[in-house]
């Protein structure tokens, strides 16, 4: 499980993680969050743990799902929230701050792969990301009982990188096919190819 965002080095300071503060109750009401949320935006440390505690494992699935590698997901989880105390200033509540904070999280990764020289690395069979259209219409959104859980989530570690991130950020994360071209940098008939592609695969998958 990813750990506390760190200590920042003196000129920037950053909230210390729930191991070095005392623990307080987290309010999971909406007017909770919003509270918590213009606090830790003023300064307030506390606030910001609660914020913390409030989203970790969620920021933390999103970011495994899409690297499927459990340390990278665990730096890139405290990237996120180092981020989101430094960036709080400019949330302006235009949405949900948990809509803000999860789309924050997949540029933390995007970035990251980018970095990497990962990002756009092509993928093999018939499907190429740069396509407009596959003139296919996709498969229904695959769905499963409680207890296959891990079978999906060992599915989705197996889909190609491509269709892995398409599938997450559509599927799990709820953006549209434009938002996920604009991330990805491909055309939205190309993230509607990638996520036939996953859908397929996954099935099949679970059919094994």
């Amino acid at each position: 499980m990813p750990v506390a965002p760190p200590e920042a080095e003196s000129q920037h300071e950053r909230p210390k993680g729930p191991s070095q503060t005392r623990p307080e109750a987290v309010d999971p009401t909406p007017a909770g969050v919003v509270a918590d949320v213009a606090l830790a935006a003023a300064g307030d440390r506390h606030a910001f743990e609660r914020v913390y505690r409030a989203h970790l494992d969620r920021v933390y699935s999103i970011c495994m799902r899409m690297t499927v590698d459990r340390a990278m997901a665990e730096e890139l989880t405290q990237d996120t929230f180092v981020r989101a105390w430094e960036k709080l200033g400019l949330f302006r509540g235009e949405s949900s701050f948990a809509t803000w904070l999860h789309r924050l999280a997949v540029n933390v990764v995007l970035n990251a792969r980018k970095a990497e020289g990962r990002l756009r690395r092509r993928i093999p069979a018939s499907t190429d990301e740069r396509e407009d259209d596959t003139g296919i219409e996709a498969p229904a959104p695959v769905t499963f009982a409680p207890g296959e859980w891990m079978d999906i989530e060992q599915a989705i570690a197996g889909l190609p990188p491509g269709a892995r991130r398409v599938f997450v950020l559509h599927d799990v994360e709820g953006y549209r096919h434009e938002e996920i071209g604009e991330m990805l940098g491909i055309t939205a008939g190309g993230s509607k190819a990638q996520l036939h592609r996953a859908r397929m695969l996954l099935r099949e998958a679970l059919k094994r």
